[in-house]
């Protein structure tokens, strides 16, 4: 029997502890109840919370964000599910005109978490697939968290729900069970939001990046050690706040830089991340900063056309071999 929990489980259980700890937190979705939510993360929670802490909600992602706000304002602390992250959209206004700004507006704490299964590889299709974390990147009043590990799934779902601030938690749908992200967690303490971690040590050029990307990254430098190339690997592991002064140690440390982000490049956040270093870091550059993103198109359903479409570990470190021959 294999050891350890998976990143879905590890998500799970951060809710169920946190529920525990404080009678405050409730959850609520489309389907979160007795079905245990489309990929199964609140599975069980009903049974032990009760109907009155999961809130099995109407097909309306408006309304489920307009009352995580209001139940927010109230003293509880919400954890919001949306089915899927592309839906958000459908409480876009709730998102960026109120939960963003009621605290600088009057002064009310909005302690409210948003879950968002998020990314491509499953085969979902353009409407069920998407990245959206640069919607959000550019609205002050939000905080954006992206785990890559079950450990850190645990403990920034924690991290987010003890926040006084609205958080979105974007929880990559691909990683949900593979078997390779299985960890002994434990009892795991909050992980500091805005707090990068190094996934893998390195000299000669280093990639930031953050979700699924982070795996895929580490991949790609474990193939180019084969060749004597140390690529280290800066994963962010919150975009907002994010961790600037990682990014400029990992920059002088080797001089080289790729940010890495699954959306399409056109106005993703690897832009700020580049704009940041080209800003901050000139001086240690020895070649120009790298982006690596995902073809303009929307995703596509066809699992060959979606493998094509998205950034990989052999696309990677293609662009790594080019950034250290610069």
């Amino acid at each position: 029997m294999a050891k350890g929990i998976t990143y879905v489980e590890a998500i799970s259980a951060g809710l169920r502890e946190e529920m525990q700890r404080d009678e405050d937190v409730f959850c609520l979705g489309e389907d979160i109840g007795v079905y245990g939510g489309a990929f199964g993360v609140t599975k069980g929670l009903v049974e032990e919370f009760g109907e009155e802490r999961i809130w099995d909600t109407t097909l309306a992602e408006s309304a489920i964000i307009g009352n995580a706000i209001g139940a927010a304002m109230y003293g509880l602390r919400p954890v919001a599910e949306m089915q899927f992250a592309d839906f958000v959209a459908c409480g876009f206004n709730q998102l960026v005109s109120n939960a963003a700004k009621i605290h600088y507006r009057w002064g009310p704490k909005v302690p409210m978490v948003v879950r968002l299964p998020w990314g491509g590889g499953v085969s979902g299709g353009p409407f069920h697939s998407g990245c959206m974390e640069a919607w959000f990147m550019n609205t002050p009043g939000l905080k954006l968290v992206v785990p890559s590990t079950s450990t850190d799934a645990k403990g920034l779902i924690k991290a987010a729900i003890r926040d006084d601030n609205p958080v979105l938690y974007f929880e990559h749908k691909h990683l949900y069970r593979d078997p390779k992200l299985r960890e002994e967690v434990g009892n795991v303490e909050p992980t500091e939001i805005g707090k990068a971690r190094i996934a893998r040590e390195g000299r000669h050029a280093s990639v930031i990046t953050f979700g699924i990307m982070v795996h895929y990254a580490v991949k790609a430098a474990e193939k180019l050690a084969e060749d004597g190339i140390e690529v280290e690997v800066l994963d962010l592991r919150s975009l907002r706040p994010y961790d600037s002064e990682a990014i400029r140690a990992t920059v002088e440390k080797t001089n080289r830089a790729m940010v890495v982000n699954e959306a399409t490049l056109m106005g993703s956040v690897a832009g700020e991340f580049a704009s940041f270093i080209s800003e901050h870091c000139f001086e240690h550059l020895d070649a120009p900063v790298m982006r690596i993103g995902a073809l303009e198109t929307p995703i596509p359903y066809a699992p060959e056309l979606e493998q094509a479409m998205l950034p990989n570990a052999d696309k990677i470190e293609a662009a790594l071999r080019k950034l250290v021959d610069y």
